[in-house]
């Protein structure tokens, strides 16, 4: 039995089994369907007697090359590869909740996840409770006897707000309850909520996973038991990622930790870079020594991540000259990407938000999002400063 090998190398030597043709790298199986020997095969297959190809929307073997990866680098037994970020997280909850149930989520959650428990899983009369991220004396108090799942981002978006994973695993443990983690932010590489306790932790594959904004996906990991109840879900409802795009992400998963540790580096010298500017009032960052949570980014990261968010005096309107004052950054919806991307949530990806909900929440008027890219950090500095001085 060949040694435990590191992460870096299992994103990289984990590959479909090579074909007739001998090749190195893996090839794009780009097919909707698979053929069979025989009339026998093709029973015992569709009877799960059988493991092998069937159809696509199934099983395909390039989405199986990612899935097996990212079930490896997260610690956990198997995965299940989706069509995006948040088909991963609806599958999650839609495949393990009934109606009745209760979540327990933390208050700061992705626009889309807040939208998703507001107003589509009371349509099936499931319920949900939010946890102030700050107060975490709270979970206990928020866990009631039907509560089925409880859900967390951390480091949240976009206010890089932590949540101790051991802490709230415990109390999940005690309660009965599954503890879903979010860890698209920091990626295996840096933070790997199962060894924490986590049951699901799911990604958007869009983000630093890809890490050039090419495509969209999402993936799931748990153990076998739970992604068998998700897979038989999914089967039948269609959140199937395409064959081209978890090809894609396989390769990019190759790179990941290398990019992740630019990513950071170059997040950690904005950060401390920024404290000294005028016209910034805070800096959010894990790593920062005056983070509030710096204690626990030690412990449950390696490295801080490629997020940096600021706020910026002035207000919405100054948020919003901020961003057209912005000359090589881009302005656009993503994240993780290598290119530096800049964004006022307010105005954007938590629009939907009311005021009060946003304040909740720590998203104030002025509040920028820098999701730090691969170029030289000198560069990006001076990008961010001549959009500060410039929208004055």
């Amino acid at each position: 039995m060949a040694d435990k090998q590191h992460l870096e190398t299992l994103a990289i030597r984990t590959q479909t089994e090579r074909s007739s043709q001998r090749e190195h790298s893996t090839p794009l199986y780009m097919t909707s369907s698979f053929v069979f020997n025989d009339a026998e095969q093709m029973r015992a297959m569709f009877a799960d007697e059988l493991e092998g190809n069937i159809y696509s929307r199934f099983v395909n073997p390039s989405v199986k090359e990612f899935e097996n990866k990212m079930a490896l680098l997260e610690g956990g037994e198997d995965a299940l590869a989706t069509a995006s970020g948040m088909a991963a997280i609806f599958n999650s909850m839609a495949a393990l909740l009934n109606a009745g149930d209760h979540v327990v989520a933390c208050r700061s959650l992705f626009g889309s996840t807040h939208t998703v428990l507001t107003k589509f899983l009371p349509k099936w009369n499931i319920d949900h409770t939010y946890v102030d991220i700050k107060k975490q004396s709270n979970w206990e108090a928020a866990i009631k006897d039907n509560t089925k799942m409880l859900i967390i981002e951390t480091p949240t978006n976009p206010t890089l707000d932590l949540v101790d994973i051991a802490l709230v695993s415990d109390l999940c443990k005690k309660h009965n309850v599954l503890l879903l983690v979010d860890n698209c932010f920091a990626t295996p590489f840096i933070q790997r909520p199962i060894e924490f306790g986590a049951d699901i932790v799911v990604h958007s594959a869009t983000k630093y996973i890809d890490g050039q904004g090419r495509g969209l996906g999402g993936v799931i990991v748990s153990t076998k038991a739970i992604m068998k109840d998700i897979k038989a879900f999914c089967r039948s409802t269609g959140p199937s990622m395409s064959p081209f795009n978890a090809w894609m992400f396989s390769k990019s998963l190759e790179t990941l930790s290398l990019r992740m540790e630019k990513h950071s580096s170059n997040a950690l010298e904005l950060a401390d870079w920024l404290i000294e500017i005028e016209d910034v009032v805070d800096v959010y960052y894990p790593l920062l020594k005056t983070y509030h949570s710096y204690n626990l980014a030690l412990k449950q990261m390696s490295l801080g991540g490629g997020i940096v968010t600021f706020e910026i005096k002035g207000g919405v309107e100054r948020g919003r000259s901020f961003l057209d004052a912005i000359e090589v950054s881009s302005l656009t919806a993503n994240l993780g990407d290598s290119r530096t991307i800049v964004s006022h949530p307010s105005s954007t990806t938590h629009a939907k938000l009311t005021e009060e909900e946003r304040l909740e929440v720590g998203i104030v008027p002025g509040l920028i999002r820098v999701s730090v890219g691969l170029e030289h950090i000198n560069d990006i500095k001076k990008d961010i400063l001549r959009a500060i001085n410039n929208s004055k």
